[in-house]
């Protein structure tokens, strides 16, 4: 598509499969890094990569030449799969969130990526998610976040 031009910011939000502290402590810089190799492979841009060690946190810029759900996909399997290579039972949950972000807004929202450690030790990964869809106006079974 030479002549398609996008800008196209999308905030990914995962979790662990049963939001579990599956990703080893050490490994947390890793995954991360992997996941933005990932999306480099497949000339996704990956502006900031983070979370916890109970869900990720990712924000590209999705090129025209792949959709959504194929960047989910690709992300989510190859980091799964590497995941296990190296030992560690491991499955992201099935799902995830993505909402655009604005020119405007992806150094906020680099921020808050980078900071995960310290705006978590406030909040629930649950309590976070569930507040990005309502900020968003997605409509979601409040029962996804029974314990």
């Amino acid at each position: 598509m030479p002549h398609s031009f996008t800008k196209n910011h999308i905030h990914l939000i995962f979790g662990t499969k049963e939001r579990r502290k599956m990703i080893p402590p050490q490994m947390v810089p890793r995954v991360w890094e992997y996941i933005a190799g990932i999306c480099r492979n497949h000339r996704i841009f990956p502006v900031t990569v983070g979370g916890m060690r109970d869900h990720a946190h990712v924000l590209i810029d999705l090129p025209a030449s792949i959709a959504l759900s194929e960047a989910v996909v690709l992300i989510k399997a190859n980091s799964s799969k590497w995941l296990n290579e190296e030992g560690v039972d491991f499955n992201w949950q099935e799902g995830y969130g993505a909402f655009a972000v604005s020119v405007s807004n992806v150094p906020a929202v680099i921020r808050y990526i980078q900071n995960q450690e310290r705006h978590h030790r406030k909040t629930s990964f649950k309590d976070e998610y569930r507040a990005f869809l309502i900020k968003h106006g997605v409509e979601f079974d409040e029962r996804f976040f029974a314990e």
